[in-house]
């Protein structure tokens, strides 16, 4: 039994170091979902960053587009002008060959009189449309060569503009190209990272589910050897009483018939024989010192649990899974246990300490707590001076839960429900003075001796 005990020992230290690295790897879980969360964040950021400079680029390319749309207008429209130019030069000349022509027809048609004087007016005239034409033709050219320099001016001013626009744009793009890929890289970087977390979450979880099964087994082996190792205790145990019954009662008998004996001796007068003497003391001195042994010690024990004139009563109610299995006497720790087969998560639970006329104080579970199906959480004060293990906590705010007359410890839900609730009375022992004690049972040696026998029948004796 102090081997299997060692055994389950050495399991529950096991067990909390296997619960302590859980809780490591739950922490260590929980900062990278952080991480993970905020890379998240972070590629959200980027690919709004990329759709923002995917519009500005487009809006840059719709500019550009419309600039040079423009430039190619305007060098349309100065090719039609220069058109226009040379269509009306040609006309003007046409005009001019049409005139001289009619004007030919015409002089050669008059009178060889009136020639000269006609060729005279008409050289006059021809001067004066040919000066008049020149002068127009001037103008028109003046107008347009200055509309059309405007214009290349213009259209040059507006090329130079599209030009340094299409550069910044260009430029702008390259940058955010390059932005895109570095960003790209970082994503697909911590996308690894992340399926690589994952891939370690996983194997963690795995190993950790495997350590849980392999420790629920172990577990659960460690009890039925211990059940087995208590019921041979307890079959052993049973058997030595018994043996040890039936050899009280055999030595008993053995006296009883020893007294009988030497009464026929004396009736007879017959001497003694010393040897039966010496065994029948001897036989009565060993039940009576097993007896006063067994008495002795059983007073002992009554003395060790009524050393002081109180008696503690412990009052224990609860409606729930939870239950509060112990307070210590000298306010170390309060212990829970959780009685169902599923899990209790604990966030939002508190304790209330009552203490005589002391005003009460409450306990708050941590957050993320939750209490193990058939597992035991125990509570400690502050200067109860003990490192805590997976299934320990620690109230920080007190030292101790307190001693005294009157202590109560009250489980509240986070609806405000009392589930659970323990008391410790210290009550004088003058009050239950008439009541039994059942823990203990007396046995006196007179109990387990036989009368002598006044009027013997000389049939039933043993010679």
């Amino acid at each position: 039994n102090s081997k299997k005990e060692a055994d389950l020992n050495v399991a529950q230290a096991r067990m909390r170091d296997l619960d302590a690295q859980l809780n490591a790897k739950e922490a260590d879980l929980a900062t990278a979902l952080n991480e993970k969360r905020s890379l998240e964040n972070d590629v959200h950021e980027l690919k709004a960053q990329v759709v923002t400079l995917e519009l500005s680029l487009e809006d840059t390319k719709k500019h550009l587009h419309s600039e040079m749309l423009r430039r190619v207008e305007l060098e349309n429209h100065m090719k039609t002008l220069q058109e226009q130019m040379t269509f009306q030069k040609r006309l003007h000349e046409d005009e001019l060959k049409e005139t001289k022509r009619v004007h030919e027809s015409r002089v050669a048609e008059i009178e060889s009189g009136r020639q000269r004087e006609f060729e005279s007016k008409l050289s006059d005239v021809l001067q004066g449309l040919r000066k008049q034409h020149e002068e127009q033709i001037q103008g028109y050219k003046e107008e347009l060569e200055r509309t059309f320099s405007a214009k290349m001016e213009n259209a040059q001013i507006s090329a130079a503009r599209s030009a340094d626009l299409a550069n910044a744009a260009q430029e702008e793009l390259m940058q955010t190209k390059q932005r895109i890929d570095i960003l790209t890289a970082q994503a697909n970087q911590y996308q690894s990272q992340n399926a690589a977390l994952e891939n370690k979450i996983r194997e963690l979880q795995e190993t950790l589910d495997y350590d849980r099964e392999l420790h629920r087994r172990r577990m659960a082996e460690k009890e039925k050897e211990m059940a087995q190792a208590q019921q041979q205790t307890q079959a052993q145990l049973e058997e030595y009483e018994n043996l040890l019954d039936v050899k009280l009662a055999l030595d008993l008998e053995i006296n009883t018939y020893r007294k009988m004996l030497e009464g026929e001796e004396q009736r007879l007068k017959l001497s003694p024989s010393p040897s039966s003497h010496s065994i029948t003391t001897q036989a009565t001195s060993q039940g009576r010192r097993f007896l006063h042994g067994k008495k002795r010690k059983m007073k002992e024990a009554k003395k060790r649990g009524h050393s002081v004139g109180f008696k503690t009563v412990q009052h224990a109610s609860s409606s729930g899974n939870v239950s509060i299995e112990e307070i210590d006497a000298d306010g170390k720790f309060v212990r829970l246990k959780n009685n169902s087969d599923e899990d209790q998560p604990l966030h939002g639970w508190v304790l209330r300490r009552h203490l005589g006329s002391v005003s009460d104080v409450t306990y708050k579970f941590p957050s993320l707590f939750t209490l193990q199906a058939g597992q035991v959480v125990t509570i400690w004060g502050a200067a109860a001076g003990v490192s805590p293990g997976p299934s320990d906590l620690v109230w920080k705010s007190q030292k101790s839960w307190g001693t005294g007359g009157d202590i109560g410890v009250t489980l509240i839900t986070d609806d405000g429900e009392e589930l659970a609730e323990r008391k410790i009375m210290h009550i004088p022992r003058g009050e239950d003075s008439g009541e039994q004690d059942d823990d203990y049972e007396e046995v006196t040696g007179s109990e387990m001796e036989f009368p002598p026998q006044q009027n013997e029948d000389p049939s039933c004796s043993i010679m």
